[in-house]
């Protein structure tokens, strides 16, 4: 036989590689409606009383990797449990050669102990004998559940691939009334899944690797037959067309090629075409109808302006990002109103202390100021002036009416360093900088001066202040929380001063100095008498930084009241590990005073109890020997997160039997039945979302204070008699009937003998000529 080679037929396979986070299931709608539809996922609740079981895949086909999202998608499901003896059960059983039960139905009464469980589920591996799982729950039912009394829900995760039948054990649960949803994961068959899943098979059929998509979908339809329901009624489930794919792999004929075969004969062999084909791994895609729960949201309406993109925050609020010449402010209102007349001279910090870098932040906020604010109908006027130890106006007020111009002459404007005299500074720019215009009266635009520094001065700023005031300017500031004190005792007002954390902060504070700019207060009940308390939440459940927010806010509540010991008294109470009088009635007599010592009230931590600090109210501070005034009205307001307030039903009911009006204002996104049981029947209770909400409730509550303000009052409540001593009502007046051993107008003194008489006081006029 004749040497010849030998040629072996090639048979190529080629795989295309495969993206782990290909999407196996796609809905065709827009990256908006996938916003909602995420969104309404974490919206959704399901309190019914209804049996929930997950069968999770974990044989080597699924590998431990798709095990751990299969554990996530699980997890993501439960949050939206109202786990409970009573209302949601869940168990879970893992298969793969055979059955494991992970725990049954009755182990786990709450929440988190079953997502726990969850987590600690340890990959086995093995084969995918799905029918085997399914014909374990016909033998064994629901481990743990309630025997039919309540639906029962199957939830299988897998990627389809059973290696053994599962239509007989799948029919055979259905007609025991049990709902399958067939779940898939990593690359599943799907032609499986819709055998498993219960009619009708759009509706029952997931794909956990979209883990947030698909606990929508079966929320959605869970909540058609009302065992979950949606946080608004404007929810609605919809249809959406999707796409669902199948990693197949097919062969493809690629050509001929020449090969050699055997023949008959012992010494001749043939020459033939022998077919070339390849092998290849492609995506088969299958449509579909996706039934998804969406939810309205705020930016539907496209509130945002000039190119603003609208960020929604829940159903019913939303913040704007704004370009860059538009500030953060609210909708990305770009400017000053055209009603709004103004001069307004930047007097910026250009000393050492404030450094290069701050003077070019303070330089960049009012660059972005005058590109946000300021417009060719606008009737502001804009000056700049920097200052260290001297000052110069580097743009006077009015020189530029055109916004490119002034943006120029601005970037000019250099360092200059040296000492930080804010003081000098501001009485030569209340004198100097807003130029020698002769114009008075209502022909004159407010004038507003504008301070930008991060260093505290080296000078003495209260007095420079005062002249500045008195020449009609409004001052505001623009500083870091190092110098908020100076700046509050600068401005007069902590209303007036904007502080910042960080460069990015700086610019969000752009829209609130504008509406500072145009706005103008508005005064409370100024002319009435009042003793007015604060007890402020200090504990750790506030945390320090909400219980600065609630400082600003009371500060700022203070703008609206006089202070003096003939008309307003206030005084300030902060408990957590323990209760503290931060300063009593009558112990600031100014509202300047009162405001330092507002932002000097220490934050305390621990755990705080609202009834121990009411009954201290009660006990050391509303009395009339700690400085509280016979005659008149008195309120106390209680801001506090909610926690500690079991115990304070008491105190507070004996606080109002005494004559104190009280009031709650409670901060947290849950109003707790303990808050409501201290409105009283007058519903004394202003609710807060949050602490950075409390300034919209700053109206609110000013109104309630003056409505006691004006409220008829006892002059023996709370009585001022001492020592046990009787309040005795008399012909508009009072006078205290005193026990054996006391004496005096309001029993103060002891008596000379022991046995002597009551001693009657004197007659009591009311505070305030009430």
């Amino acid at each position: 036989m004749p040497s010849v080679p030998w040629l072996e037929v090639l048979f190529v396979f080629l795989f295309s590689g495969v993206l782990p986070s290909h999407p196996l299931q796609e809905v065709h709608v827009s990256r908006e409606t996938i916003g909602k539809i995420s969104a309404a996922s974490k919206m959704m609740q399901c309190s019914a009383a209804v049996d929930i079981l997950f069968l999770i895949d974990g044989s080597h086909s699924v590998g431990k990797g798709s095990f751990e999202r299969s554990k996530h998608f699980a997890i993501m499901v439960c949050d939206a449990l109202d786990i409970n003896p009573e209302r949601v059960r869940v168990g879970a059983i893992q298969f793969s050669s055979a059955p494991h039960l992970e725990f049954p139905l009755d182990s786990f009464s709450s929440q988190q102990e079953v997502k726990a469980k969850i987590k600690r589920m340890v990959f086995k591996g093995g084969r995918t004998e799905t029918g085997l799982a399914l014909k374990y729950l016909l033998r064994r039912g629901f481990p743990g559940g309630r025997n039919a009394s309540v639906p029962q829900i199957l939830i299988v995760i897998t990627d389809g691939r059973s290696q053994g039948h599962v239509a007989v054990p799948t029919k055979q649960l259905k007609e025991r009334g049990v709902t399958i949803f067939a779940v898939g994961v990593r690359f599943p068959r799907w032609e499986e899944l819709h055998r498993l899943a219960s009619e009708p098979r759009e509706q029952h059929v997931l794909m956990a690797e979209q883990v947030e998509d698909a606990t929508n979908g079966l929320l959605s339809t869970l909540s058609k037959s009302a065992v979950c329901t949606v946080a608004s009624p404007d929810c609605k489930v919809q249809p959406h067309p999707c796409e669902r794919k199948t990693l197949e792999t097919v062969r493809e004929l690629v050509g001929s090629v020449l090969c050699w075969r055997g023949s008959r004969r012992s010494d001749a062999v043939l020459a033939a075409l022998c077919p070339f084909s390849s092998w290849k791994r492609v995506f088969i895609t299958h449509p579909a109808t996706c039934y998804r729960t969406t939810c309205p949201d705020p930016c539907d309406s496209q509130p945002c302006q000039n190119g603003g993109t609208c960020v929604p925050e829940g159903l019913d609020r939303y913040h704007c990002l704004c370009p860059p010449a538009f500030g953060v402010g609210a909708n990305c209102a770009p400017k000053l109103s055209v009603e709004c007349r103004i001069d307004v001279l930047f007097l910026l910090a250009s000393s050492a202390g404030t450094t290069p870098e701050g003077f070019l932040r303070a330089k960049a906020f009012v660059k972005r100021f005058v590109q946000a604010s300021l417009s060719e109908d606008s009737r502001a006027r804009v000056g700049v002036a920097r200052y260290s130890g001297e000052l110069a106006v580097a743009v006077p007020v009015g020189e530029y009416q055109d916004v490119p111009d002034l943006l120029r002459s601005l970037d000019g404007v250099p360092f200059s360093g040296g000492a930080t005299l804010t003081g000098s500074a501001l009485r030569r720019a209340a004198e100097l900088g807003f130029g020698s215009a002769a114009r008075t009266g209502q022909d004159r635009p407010r004038r507003v001066l504008v301070l930008l520094t991060e260093s505290p001065s080296q000078d003495e700023v209260a007095g420079p202040a005062r002249h500045a005031r008195a020449r009609e300017l409004l001052l505001l500031a623009v500083g870091t929380e190092a110098v908020r004190a100076e700046l509050e005792e600068l401005t007069g007002s902590p209303e007036r001063v904007l502080v910042y954390a960080g460069p990015q902060d700086l610019f969000r504070r752009v829209p609130e100095l504008r509406e500072k700019l145009c706005s103008r207060p508005q005064p409370g009940c100024r002319t009435q008498s009042l003793d007015l308390l604060f007890m402020l939440d200090a504990s750790a459940s506030v945390g320090p930084e909400n219980f600065a927010q609630m400082q600003s806010f009371v500060r700022s509540c203070m703008l609206q009241f006089e202070v003096n010991p003939d008309v307003t008294q206030v005084g300030l109470v902060v408990y957590g590990s323990q209760v503290q009088t931060a300063f009593g009635l009558d112990a600031h007599l100014t509202r300047a005073a009162v405001l330092r010592a507002m932002s000097q009230a220490p934050y305390l931590g621990g755990a705080g109890s609202a009834g121990t600090a009411l009954l201290h109210v009660y006990d050391k501070v509303m009395t009339v020997q700690r400085g509280a005034r016979p005659g008149v009205p008195k309120a106390v307001v209680v801001l506090t997160g909610g926690m500690g307030t079991e115990d304070a039903a008491v105190p507070v009911q004996k606080l109002r039997n005494n004559g104190i009006s009280v009031l709650v204002v409670g901060v947290g996104p849950v109003l707790r039945e303990a808050l409501r049981r201290l409105a009283g029947p007058r519903d004394a209770l202003i609710h807060v979302a949050t602490y950075a909400d409390l300034r919209y409730h700053q109206d609110t509550l000013i109104h309630w204070i003056c409505g006691e303000a004006k409220r008829p009052v006892s002059l023996c409540k709370p009585s001022p008699c001492l020592h046990e001593g009787t309040c005795v009502l008399q012909n508009g007046s009072y006078r205290c009937e005193c026990q054996d051993g006391w004496q005096g107008p309001h029993c103060g003194n002891r008596s000379l003998r022991g046995d002597a008489p009551k001693a009657r006081g004197s007659r009591r006029e009311p505070a305030g000529g009430q």
